[in-house]
């Protein structure tokens, strides 16, 4: 790695860009064209396999259990008085036919009557299973009819053969033919007679008063409505169809195997069903379309809308702050930023052509890759600045001073990505694929903004900076163009003056002056709050040191109380109409999500492992507050499980039977029972609702549910479903000691590469010790301005300390440049806060404006990631400013680094002398450049 890093490498690679400036450029921006394009075709996503880790054990559960029985549900919510829907004949027939369309089981002769979207859905068949009010109550009538035909078949024949043995027994007693006819008749009325008394007793058992039908208010009303809780209320054994009186539900699983483009229009295609006129309810009663995958949808077009307006917003304030900050030529204060866009691009595109989409961590990685990418360019391009003056041949010589200021900084700058890349990397420790994705996708940038600066970069320079002269025999190119554009801008210029001069212009021309007097007032004030501040960790290095030490175990102890939101719903756009829908279903129904157990046995028709379900189901409910009669969406105590369609719903709570159970299965229709229970019948479900809650309580709520799965041997049981995965996503990110490691882990990374570049202990420490710092600082004031964190900044740490070092390395290797040159401590300093320093604010405050366009998103995730970055790095920036020189100095005083002793607080709080004597002067040949005039910061007293 060492040879890697040579300055040669460096001068080589850029003199041969000096040689053929225009092609390179040329190249490259036909790369990033080509970048940009494929970074146009990359997908959305913000599925919850962003958040949730594939590995774990639930997510694999949850993932078997939607291959099994469907993906998360689209629900269809009827909004409405449940008695209008349910027992007006009209509207309960549009809610069976909605049903049927969703689900695409429509026969070709019935779509006639139906809208041109039914039979989209038959086409494209995108749900597994759809069950509903309609679904229900057809269902219900279907089996009641056809058990009643069968038992009148059965009354028939037990009649007819009650009929031949009256007419036997009357023939053996030599009856005339007249009589033993009359006997028969006799012996089948009687039969019959008894059949339908039977009959009577069952229908006055269950309230059934007419012959089922769905025409039938009276047997409807029967079936759903609970006449002991109230008027309209419905049973609370159906409360995943009809939650309440005003909400029913008709649930769509979709397919598994259906890509983004699918989902989406699947979703579409619900909403317009959902949407036609043919299918809307008479009384007012609404269909509102939600459920995960709508979020899911809308919050990917959502992203994909949201990426131009950050960029564009993450432009302007780089582009701004890029022509207040960066010294250099006019002309070229841009050149960071263009490069920074193309090096985007490339690492865009790059991820387009793997096969990866585009989700909120690659927007939140925009400005950081462009933060990062522009700090390359300003330091590769002061460095230039500074070769301009520093070569020995004439300061316009095109072909010495770009790879003199390689060879000088290439090094440095390279050591500072590859330490940078080493913090971003110990990302992929986290447990939020979305994190991970984050981390690979800015080590990917790295590289290629460095190669994009090496390039392009010095192409620019080299080819428009002014240091090139052109010929006195080469004629300049399209010289009446160039003639025409000169007396356009001399007309505009004069134009300009002519109406400066006019008086209704000129409060506007003193309020402009007023600013900019404003502004450079306040930059000479914090040129000078700075040099004190220099100078104070300059005198008393060590107090300086105790104090950020102390501040930053303030901070990593208030690091453990800061809130972390994992929720989805919590970090997507308040105003987004799907997150309203969302809401509306959980007033409707109580119920934030619902969990599902997963059971497996070679037979499920076991009468013993229905029984241990049943049990179970029961069991587990009990324990959650749920009662006889309860539902969720109950004012009063509500509970926080609440039953779902689940296989033990299908049989009585009575003796069961295998026998009974497979009857039971055979008669159900398929479409209806395969949402519980797999054609193997290898494979059931039990579902329950859960009630919107902390993460923390439905972590909980999980592992209790986990704790009480005791199945019978040859039996196995998993708990699934996204509330779990949730509540497992929540635990893992507010882990304190998981957050602590991943800092530990970024300062070994970086700790170690700094080692094996610089062969030195003490050189790959000391630029650590404000990057360690700093992580305490900021977690401080991000407990202090009370700013919670989210899957994106809760491994921010890892970030603070990727991009600290970029800033404390760069500094740190030009200070030990100037003392190995001969200079004094005094002397480096000044040096390296001139130069180096300068295009370090530069790059920092450039970063620190392109996350702050975040604070502007829509997305909640992004806005707090965007406003804990900007804190963050500002506060890293200010320290790294402030404790490194402190740092350096304390290291040259001292021939241990740290000693045993050292530890005891007295000696770092005990006032040194005013006025150090000065360490030698070193007179050494420069491995660099001739020593010329330079400019100077001004710390020198």
């Amino acid at each position: 790695m060492r040879s890697l890093f040579t300055p040669g490498t460096f001068e080589r690679v850029v003199s041969a860009v000096a040689r053929r400036p225009l092609p390179v450029l040329a190249a490259v921006a036909l790369l990033a064209v080509a970048g940009a394009v494929l970074t146009l075709r990359l997908d959305p996503s913000a599925g919850t396999d962003t958040l949730v880790d594939e590995d774990s054990p639930a997510s694999r559960a949850t993932e078997e259990y939607r291959q099994q029985f469907g993906d998360d549900a689209v629900i269809v919510l009827i909004k409405g008085e449940l008695t209008r829907t349910m027992l007006v004949p009209a509207n309960l027939q549009k809610l069976i036919a909605l049903e049927g369309c969703l689900s695409g089981n429509v026969p070709p002769e019935g779509l006639s009557g139906l809208p041109p979207v039914c039979s989209q859905l038959a086409e494209a068949r995108p749900a597994k299973v759809v069950y509903g009010p309609g679904t229900f109550v057809n269902t219900a009538v279907s089996q009641i009819n056809d058990g009643l035909q069968a038992q009148i078949q059965v009354a028939d024949q037990e009649a007819e053969r009650a009929g031949e043995a009256a007419r036997k027994a009357s023939k053996e007693r030599g009856d005339s033919p007249a009589q033993q006819k009359r006997l028969e008749e006799q012996a089948q009325q009687l039969a019959q007679s008894q059949f339908a008394q039977e009959a009577l007793g069952l229908a006055l058992r269950y309230g059934i008063t007419s012959i089922p039908s769905i025409d039938s208010p009276q047997f409807i009303s029967q079936l759903v409505f609970d006449s002991r809780r109230g008027p309209g209320e419905p049973k609370t054994r159906f409360a995943y169809l009809f939650p309440s009186s005003q909400a029913a539900l008709v649930q769509v699983r979709l397919r598994p195997d259906l890509g983004e483009e699918e989902r989406e229009r699947a979703v579409d295609m619900i909403r317009t069903a959902a949407g036609d006129e043919r299918f809307r309810q008479e009384g007012g009663a609404q269909y509102i379309v939600t459920g995960v995958p709508v979020v899911v949808d809308a919050l990917a077009s959502e992203l994909q809308g949201g990426m131009l307006v950050l960029l564009l917003a993450a432009l302007a304030l780089m582009a701004a702050t890029l022509l207040l900050v960066f010294r250099t030529a006019l002309k070229l204060r841009m050149l960071p930023l263009a490069l920074a866009l193309g090096a985007a691009a490339l690492a865009f595109g790059a991820v387009s052509l793997a096969g990866g989409s585009l989700t909120m961590a690659s927007i939140a990685a925009l400005p950081v890759l462009i933060g990062l990418a522009v700090d390359y360019a300003i330091q590769f391009q002061a460095r230039f600045d500074e070769a301009r003056w520093n070569v020995a041949s004439p300061p316009r010589d095109a072909t010495l001073a770009g790879p003199a200021a390689a060879r000088v900084g290439g090094p440095t700058i390279a050591t500072a990505g590859v330490a940078t890349i080493v913090g971003f990397l110990v990302l992929l420790l986290s447990p939020v694929p979305m994190v991970r994705g984050f981390g690979i996708l800015l080590v990917i940038g790295i590289v290629l903004a460095f190669a994009c600066v090496l390039t392009a970069g010095f192409a620019v320079l080299t080819r428009f900076s002014g240091v090139r002269e052109r010929p006195e025999d080469v004629p300049p190119a399209l010289p009446r163009t160039r003639a025409v554009l000169g007396r356009v801008r001399a007309r505009l210029h004069a134009g300009l003056a002519r109406v400066g001069r006019l008086r209704v212009f000129n409060p506007l021309r003193s309020a402009a002056w007023a600013v900019a007097d404003a502004g450079r007032a306040a930059g000479r004030s914090l040129a000078r709050t700075g040099q004190r501040a220099v100078w104070t960790a300059v005198d008393r290095p060590r107090r300086v040191l105790a104090i950020g030490l102390a501040l930053a175990v303030v901070g990593w102890g208030a690091d453990t109380q800061t809130e972390v939101i994992s929720d989805v719903r919590e970090l997507v756009p308040r105003d987004l109409q799907a997150l309203q829908d969302v809401n509306e279903l959980q007033e409707a129904t109580g119920v934030s999500g619902q969990i599902d157990v997963t059971v497996r046995a070679d037979d499920l028709t076991d009468p013993a492992v229905i029984t241990w379900m049943t049990e179970f189901q029961d069991q587990a409910l009990r324990a959650h507050g749920y009662r006889t009669g309860a539902t969720c969406a109950q004012k009063a105590d509500p509970p926080e499980l609440c039953p779902a369609f689940s296989l033990p719903d299908l049989f009585s709570r009575g003796e069961v039977t295998q026998q009974s159970v497979r009857a039971l299965l055979e008669a159900v229709p398929p479409y209806f029972s395969q949402a519980v229970i797999s054609d193997d019948r290898k494979t059931a479900t039990m579902a329950f609702g859960i009630r919107l809650m902390p993460l923390e309580r439905q972590q909980e709520v999980v592992e209790d549910i986990q704790s009480r799965l005791d199945p019978p041997e040859g039996v196995t049981a998993q708990v699934t479903g996204l509330p779990v995965l949730a509540a497992e996503a929540n635990s893992a990110l507010s882990s304190t000691w998981r957050r602590a490691l991943t800092l530990l882990a970024a300062l070994a990374g970086v700790f170690l590469v700094l080692l094996v570049i610089r062969r030195s202990r003490r050189e790959a420490a000391i630029p650590l010790i404000p990057i360690a710092l700093a992580t305490g600082w900021s977690a401080l004031v991000l407990f202090m301005l009370q700013i919670p964190l989210n899957p994106m900044s809760a491994t921010l740490g890892a970030l603070v300390i990727a991009i600290s070092t970029e800033f404390s390395v760069l500094l740190s290797a030009r200070y030990r440049q100037e003392r190995d040159a001969g200079a004094t401590p005094e002397e480096a300093l000044d040096v390296t806060y001139a130069s180096t320093g300068g295009a370090v604010l530069a790059s920092g405050a450039t970063a620190i404006a392109g996350f702050a366009a975040l604070i502007a998103s829509d997305i909640r995730m992004l806005r707090d990631f965007g406003a804990v970055t900007v804190v963050d790095l500002t506060v890293s920036l200010l320290g790294v400013m402030v404790v490194l020189p402190a740092a350096l100095v304390w290291a040259e005083e001292r021939e241990v680094l740290l000693r045993v002793r050292d530890l005891d607080p007295r000696r770092w709080l005990r006032r040194p002398r005013l006025r150090r004597p000065r360490l030698p002067r070193m007179r050494m040949p420069r491995p660099r450049m001739p020593r010329l005039p330079r400019p100077r910061l001004g710390l020198r007293r």
